[in-house]
């Protein structure tokens, strides 16, 4: 039967499956690699901070894109931990819409960031003049305003959609954390509202925001290829590397995982885990060594500064 009172309403998460016996010991990688992405996008939202020369639209993209990964490590963190490390796979149906909207909100975020990113290339090498001009520090305060609006506004009707479903099956999610289609299939009415409304919010934001992105570089490609010098061609093409690996980062684990869901009924349940981990995990973490290996401003400025720190250091001890 349906549970018409929520009260006490639970849902269970799903590890790797058929590796629990060693669940603590891939806590290890696991919570390693939320302390890389902590560290890391920590670390580019402080250079860039202490630096006065990186006050610039591209850094204040890439502190957008830093602060999104670190919303996006700690969404899905809670119940990471919970499962690898105490063995708790059981959460509550409040935390888990709770968690399901952060998720989803910090996702679109992220490829609204990557949007943006996109067309600060595309303005820095179609119209190099313009640049400052067009990308006023207000202008970026303003959309950085709109994508977070953007993406809260668009994911406030999930919870409180789903708050409204009766539960009646199997309570056991195919997933670490809590995802709205994962946590729809469990109800046992109808869920047609809240398919389109998914759809929706899907088509409108990743849908349109990687189709945006991609026309963007063709306009790049295309300006690029009128340029007489190859050197330039290949210094305008080199500025845009570290942009196409993050889009690249975010979007293939995405879409391999919904090819998984629409046509890999006889795929392992352990390719899902592994590409949702791929899609949450990785970019909050190889962003920042990507931007830090690709972007020699970036890299200069933490060379200079922890040599400028041990100086210190070295320093304060010789007093």
């Amino acid at each position: 039967m349906a549970d018409s009172n929520h009260t006490g309403t639970s849902f269970f998460l799903t590890g790797l499956p058929g590796l629990e016996a060693v669940h603590r010991w891939l806590s290890i990688p696991l919570c390693a690699m939320y302390v890389a992405a902590l560290a890391g996008n920590s670390l580019i939202l402080w250079v860039v901070r202490s630096e006065p020369s990186l006050h610039q639209p591209m850094y204040y993209f890439l502190s957008m894109l830093a602060m999104t990964d670190l919303g996006l490590s700690a969404s899905t963190l809670p119940t990471m931990l919970s499962i690898y490390i105490l063995g708790v796979r059981e959460v509550a149906l409040d935390v888990c819409l709770a968690q399901l909207f952060f998720i989803h909100t910090f996702s679109i975020m992220e490829s609204s960031v990557l949007l943006a990113m996109a067309f600060d290339r595309l303005v820095a090498i179609s119209k190099p003049l313009h640049y400052g001009t067009m990308l006023t520090s207000p202008r970026i305060a303003r959309l950085g305003l709109a994508i977070v609006v953007r993406s809260i506004g668009l994911h406030i009707p999930a919870p409180i959609m789903l708050k409204q479903l009766p539960y009646c099956r199997t309570r056991l999610l195919s997933h670490s954390y809590c995802l709205h289609p994962d946590i729809m299939k469990l109800a046992c009415a109808d869920t047609h509202i809240n398919s389109v409304y998914g759809l929706f919010v899907v088509l409108s934001t990743l849908g349109v925001d990687s189709v945006l992105i991609v026309l963007s570089y063709g306009l790049i490609l295309q300006t690029v290829l009128s340029i007489a010098s190859k050197a330039e061609r290949l210094k305008a093409l080199n500025t845009c590397v570290s942009h196409i690996c993050a889009v690249l980062l975010f979007y293939t684990p995405m879409i391999g995982l919904s090819m998984i869901h629409r046509f890999g009924r006889r795929a392992s349940p352990s390719s899902h885990v592994l590409l949702s981990y791929l899609h949450f995990l990785t970019p909050p973490v190889l962003n920042p060594v990507v931007y830090t290996i690709k972007t020699r401003q970036i890299r200069l400025r933490m060379l200079h500064l922890f040599r400028s720190d041990g100086t210190n250091i070295r320093d304060a001890q010789d007093r």
